[in-house]
């Protein structure tokens, strides 16, 4: 049990993480800024990249318990976090967005495309808010955010698109992401955290969540693309236009491909997939006429902002537990759903694998809000920042809003939850 007064550290964590929040919110102020008072615009510039948030709330985080309690126990704390998740996603995230991965998921995509009855730059936009989704069950939620991140952007998310059908096409990638990877008990953050705990195992993932979540992303998608349509290219669309199109060496895709899956499979362990990253990135040096540049900045910059969320994440406890276990089952669905639009889903839900003695009802409403509110903001959901980076470029001042993203996700979420709870 918890002691009712919580410490200077817990109390601190709360308010700089209400300011982190805030932050967040605010991102788009700050490149507005850079324009007003171009002698501090590379400032600016920096605190208005969302990725950067956590991440730099988190040093500042460290600072205060450094100069309010000790330097030894501040660096403890920091030293105590869990960084596999932040480690993973990096990773996970420059592999996923490699040439020859790249051009084979595109390829593939162009092939189903054409076979759909379906004009082929619609059948792309829908396959990609759709079926790249909910293969993040099968190669984890930030590859498949990485991928169909990359397959949109050249024409869903270019500046001329109009701003709030960009917005609601992100909302419906990222709640179809977060709900997508449902259908297996590894590929989800917020479902890897219980699944040991709770033995669920991918069957029954399948059975109690995937079938409902495809449901949902299959309506989710096909509602965006009958939006989107008219503002398609439609005489020259294809999947991944933009990168580069010269052939791949069928045996360089493989090793890529092969890099991509020991990853994956490596997910837990990140001395073991660090060292096969390590020869990724040696092995595209050794075959560079086959790689475009890697988005190693990207990636770092969303680990950056993951790692952040996990230092401010971890002094939360104190009082987001007794929310949680005080709930009943509907209420603590509704009261997961919010909650994860300001904390990370994976955090909320392991919260709840330490709650002792509760329902097997209460276990699926908590992830099952827990993922259905995931697209709703930047940091809801893992894969999120990932998408942010590649996608922020489409809009106005290269940021995405907060708000923004809030309202084109509502609509992707009320799908989602009512899919979850009514099935």
């Amino acid at each position: 049990m918890h002691d009712t007064i919580p410490s200077f550290s817990e109390v601190a964590a709360v308010i700089i993480f209400v300011v982190a929040l805030v932050h967040t919110f605010a991102a788009k102020q700050f490149e507005r800024l850079s324009h007003r008072f171009p002698r501090h615009a590379g400032l600016f510039h920096l605190l208005g990249e969302v990725e950067i948030v956590f991440g730099f709330w988190a040093a500042v985080l460290i600072a205060v318990m450094a100069l309010g309690i000790s330097g030894e126990k501040a660096l403890a704390y920091a030293e105590s976090r869990n960084y596999t998740e932040p480690l993973f996603v990096f990773v996970v995230m420059v592999v996923a967005a490699s040439r020859p991965v790249l051009q084979t998921v595109t390829a593939t995509v162009n092939l189903l495309a054409r076979v759909l009855p379906l004009q082929t730059s619609v059948a792309i936009v829908w396959l990609g808010l759709a079926v790249v989704p909910l293969l993040g069950s099968l190669i984890t939620e930030p590859a498949a955010m990485t991928i169909a991140a990359l397959l949109l952007a050249p024409e869903l998310f270019k500046p001329a698109m109009p701003n709030n059908t960009k917005y609601l096409a992100l909302g419906v990638l990222f709640v179809n992401v977060s709900i997508g990877g449902t259908l297996t008990s590894y590929a989800a953050p917020p479902v890897l955290m219980v699944a040991n705990t709770w033995q669920w195992d991918s069957t029954f993932m399948l059975a109690n969540f995937g079938w409902k979540a495809a449901v949902a992303v299959a309506l989710n998608a096909t509602i965006a693309t009958l939006v989107v349509r008219k503002h398609l290219c439609t005489a020259t669309f294809s999947a991944g236009a933009a990168s580069n199109t010269t052939p791949v060496s069928v045996s360089v895709v493989a090793v890529h491909l092969a890099t991509l899956a020991a990853i994956v499979m490596l997910a837990h362990h990140p001395v073991a997939f660090l060292g096969v990253f390590l020869f990724f990135l040696g092995f595209t040096q050794a075959y560079e006429r086959h790689q475009n540049p890697l988005i190693v900045k990207e990636a770092l910059l969303v680990g950056f902002f993951l790692a952040g969320l996990v230092v401010l994440g971890g002094m939360q406890r104190w009082w987001l537990q007794p929310v949680v276990s005080n709930l009943e089952p509907i209420a603590l669905f509704f009261g997961s759903l919010g909650l994860t639009a300001i904390t990370d889903n994976a955090a909320l839900t392991y919260l709840g694998s330490l709650i002792h003695g509760i329902s097997d009802e209460s276990k699926y409403m908590l992830v099952a809000g827990a993922v259905a509110g995931g697209g709703l903001t930047v940091i809801a959901n893992a894969p999120n920042p990932a998408g942010v980076a590649l996608l922020k470029r489409g809009f106005s001042d290269a940021t995405v809003s907060a708000g923004g993203l809030l309202l084109g996700a509502l609509g992707p979420t009320i799908v989602a939850a009512a899919a979850l709870l009514l099935l």
